[in-house]
């Protein structure tokens, strides 16, 4: 590890609601970082199909830019990380055709059952990618659009993921990063190369994936023009784990491999860091996702629905005019008894509905319960339902891992719920070790570090983010409750 008197590292760390830029300052084997800008990332609904709009991150992005050229703030690299799976179309000369639609469209509703009919049985999809069957996959996606004789498609010399695409914006340069392409159902991950029959199969070229790049590779630098209009210098760009969850992997604080990880945000991601894949009858099964990590790694994961469910219901409750803040929610979870009534996090129903705190009530009643009657109620039925699923997928991860899970490391701004830490580690019954909350662009900013040469592992990475944070340890209690109501749970996610 190389001993630097400091580089300032610039983070885009974009979520399916809002994003932001962060300056990280590296001194010393120690990492502060501190946030320049923050923006709202919207679903844009036309003609009852979603979009994202990327022109408007873009702009984003270059104002964090500006924003640190107003402070006299040198930068030495850019990376950017954002969601999976979703893509813009390029053309032949490079223009982007249409903006982006997103995985929330349900355009792809029925897409894989008509794959795996038409194209290539469900199991053989899933043994040659490893990837969580899910049906806003990108290889569902192109189908969907296939389908409909999408005009973006039909012209598309290429596609870009969205990191991709904004660093494309920045510097020209046309890439495909490898922890956001093996998000995609596209990737084989013993080989890590296309699995081309998949697309040719339904009359795509895999052409249009552009040569892959490893997390940590500079890939170009900004344009004269983009760096002209920021005040900045002709700043490298460098491909970090551009998967927001793999950025956030990278920066949990663990001293050995025997732990899990929970990044939770808008997306709750449970899984173990391993060597190889796991693709077998039980992996398949489970549904569990085989996706790219930093230094050689797999993260085998399962995707669980997270604070999506409570961010709905509080979109629909400041409409009629009752806005909670983070601590007010957590304050009346508390405030009303648990183990009223469960839910499934993942049915199909909480999808996108129209109405989250219907779509609740509905599954409890058809479920035979009572539907929660307040707004406390329905956070504490989020809270005690997501805790009892991270206990079902910690289960289930244990009975696979070559190694004990004696540590359950949530990570993200989720960490930040410490009822549901405490929750969380009362249901599995393992400590629960809360932070980084910022672990997202964490990870981002030190693969900058890595590729300019400021250190030079994984575990040195992680080294440098136990210096720098002091994430809280949660024990389990109650832990005989937990278990009893457990096996009530069960039958609801069967």
């Amino acid at each position: 590890m190389k001993n630097t008197s400091g580089i300032n590292l610039f983070a885009l760390d974009v979520g399916a609601t809002s994003g932001r830029s962060i300056i990280g300052t590296l001194a010393n084997n120690k990492l502060e970082i501190r946030e320049l800008t923050r923006f709202p990332n919207k679903i844009i609904r036309i003609h009852n199909k979603y979009y994202w709009d990327i022109f408007a991150l873009f702009e984003a992005l270059k104002e964090g830019l500006k924003t640190a050229a107003a402070q006299n703030i040198r930068i030495d690299a850019i990376g950017i990380d954002t969601w999976g799976v979703d893509f813009v179309y390029l053309g032949e000369d490079g223009s982007i055709l249409g903006t982006a639609r997103s995985y929330r469209d349900p355009y792809t509703t029925g897409a894989p059952e008509a794959y795996f009919e038409k194209i290539l049985p469900r199991k053989d999809v899933y043994a040659l990618t490893g990837v969580q069957i899910m049906n806003f996959n990108s290889l569902f996606q192109l189908y969907a659009a296939k389908e409909e004789n999408a005009s973006a498609l039909q012209h598309a010399a290429k596609i870009l993921f969205m990191p991709d695409a904004l660093s494309y914006l920045l510097t020209g340069e046309k890439v495909c990063e490898y922890t956001i392409l093996s998000t995609s159902q596209l990737l084989n991950p013993r080989t890590k190369q296309i699995e081309k029959s998949l697309l040719e199969g339904m009359g795509v070229n895999a052409s249009l994936i552009p040569p892959m790049v490893m997390p940590g590779q500079a890939t170009g630098r900004l344009t004269g023009s983009v760096a002209r209009e920021c005040g900045a210098a002709q700043i490298p760009v460098i491909a970090v784990a551009g998967h927001d969850t793999a950025s956030a992997v990278v920066a949990t604080p663990a001293e050995n491999r025997n732990f899990a990880y929970l990044s939770l945000g808008t997306w709750s991601l449970m899984g173990i860091e391993v060597n190889d894949p796991v693709i077998n009858d039980e992996s398949f099964r489970l549904n569990f996702t085989n996706e790219g990590g930093v230094d050689g790694t797999v993260r085998f994961l399962k995707n669980i629905a997270g604070m999506w469910l409570l961010e709905q219901c509080r979109k629909e409750w400041e409409v009629a005019g009752k806005t909670f803040t983070y601590p007010e929610i957590v304050a009346l979870s508390d405030s009303v008894e648990g183990f009223r009534t469960f839910i499934d996090p993942d049915d199909p129903s909480f999808a996108n509905p129209e109405s989250m705190t219907g779509a609740i009530a509905a599954f409890c009643e058809r479920t035979g319960q009572k539907a929660p009657e307040s707004e406390a109620c329905f956070i504490r039925c989020i809270f005690d339902s997501l805790a009892m699923k991270y206990k079902y997928v910690l289960n289930c991860l244990q009975g696979v891992a070559p190694f004990p899970l004696e540590r359950l490391h949530v990570i993200g701004g989720g960490s930040r719920n410490k009822l549901l830490n405490q929750m969380t580690a009362n249901a599995t019954g393992i400590p629960v070790v809360a932070g980084p909350g910022e672990a997202t662009a964490m990870g981002n900013i030190m693969m900058q570090a890595k590729a300019l040469g400021h250190v030079n592992s994984l575990q040195e990475i992680r080294d440098v983010i136990r210096r720098s944070v002091s994430p809280e340890i949660f024990y389990p209690q109650h832990t005989g409750r937990w278990d009893e109501k457990y096996r009530y749970f069960l039958t609801l996610i069967k």
